[in-house]
């Protein structure tokens, strides 16, 4: 993908915030290129540095390279058909999945939001490497306990399509148009609020 691609992607904002976060969007074309293992270790261990309640770092994560067919395969078929389209030029696929109670047995209420920080961690890691991810809420959470081996204690909460950028052209139709959309965000004046929330 060409720089004034990737420079007509960079969000607009209204105060100046980190060129890693600016630069991170959801594409669903990927190139035919690897992800060496080595960056993918990078990433997670941007993970491991992510807040945790208790510093239990609850989340937990299984990957696969497509050069690793049946391994990718398998988190392939958790995805509904609508993600399958696009996803399957991914180089990699990965499942985030969080540890729904404490060490201790007691329930973890901060489980999910300590598996989105570490997320967003990671995310932002790829963004600096040059690769992007598309995260998928679109998949079939029964599938992949069956297929792992899941333990109850365990979430599955979201997929994840990484790799480097591919060409927007290479999409059918619904994904090109929206491969190719403006980015938009709702104003901070539409969701933080000084004090309490409005009446």
């Amino acid at each position: 993908m060409s720089n004034q691609t990737i420079a007509s992607r960079l969000a607009a904002t209204t105060a100046p915030i980190l060129d890693v976060i600016r630069q991170r969007w959801s594409p669903r074309a990927f190139a035919d290129r690897p992800v060496p293992e080595q960056a993918i270790q990078q990433l997670f261990e941007a993970a491991a540095w992510a807040p945790s309640a208790m510093n239990e770092q609850p989340w937990r994560y299984i990957y696969a390279h497509r050069t690793d067919e049946a391994a990718f395969q398998q988190l392939f078929d958790c995805l509904v058909p609508g993600n399958q389209a696009w996803a399957r030029h991914a180089p990699v696929l990965v499942l985030a999945l969080t540890k729904i109670a404490y060490s201790d047995g007691a329930a973890n209420a901060a489980a999910l939001h300590d598996l989105g920080m570490a997320n967003s961690h990671l995310i932002l890691e790829a963004t600096a490497l040059g690769l992007h991810g598309h995260f998928m809420g679109g998949f079939e959470a029964d599938k992949a306990r069956a297929a792992f081996g899941l333990p109850d204690e365990l979430q599955p909460v979201v997929m994840l399509a990484l790799g480097y950028l591919g060409q927007a052209e290479q999409l059918d139709e619904p994904f090109l148009s929206r491969e190719q959309a403006p980015r938009q965000r709702r104003p901070v004046a539409a969701f933080a609020f000084q004090g309490q929330l409005p009446n």
